[in-house]
């Protein structure tokens, strides 16, 4: 099972940008949607934004042209940059990636955005 390792939460003010990383510990992107969760307090886990296998992209629309998914196949890496920033972002963010029904998680990062 391919490991995945998240980094870059932080503390940010409202309006600002941060950049999560996920670093898977194999290749999978070739072969697996892989994408991003988060999860506020007292809030259930939301979808946030994949990308599948091929390339394909989406979105929740709460950060449709603020946030913006991305890899690099030869790092192993999934990013998800996060431009103007609000404090209804504020939750543990984590990565994912899909093998047929199983979804096998990354253990989060705290973003907190607060001024």
């Amino acid at each position: 099972q391919v490991q995945l390792v998240e980094s870059g939460g932080d503390l940010v003010q409202p309006g600002g940008s941060l950049r999560l990383s996920c670093a898977a510990s194999g290749s999978i992107f070739s072969g697996y949607t892989t994408g991003w969760y988060r999860q506020a307090p007292g809030k259930q886990r939301e979808l946030v934004a994949f990308i599948t296998a091929g390339g394909i992209t989406n979105y929740a629309n709460s950060v449709k042209g603020r946030f913006a998914i991305s890899r690099d196949n030869a790092k192993n890496t999934l990013y998800l940059q996060m431009n103007s920033l609000k404090p209804e972002d504020t939750a543990v963010y984590y990565c994912y990636y899909t093998a047929g029904t199983t979804i096998n998680w990354g253990q989060g990062t705290q973003v907190t955005v607060s001024s």
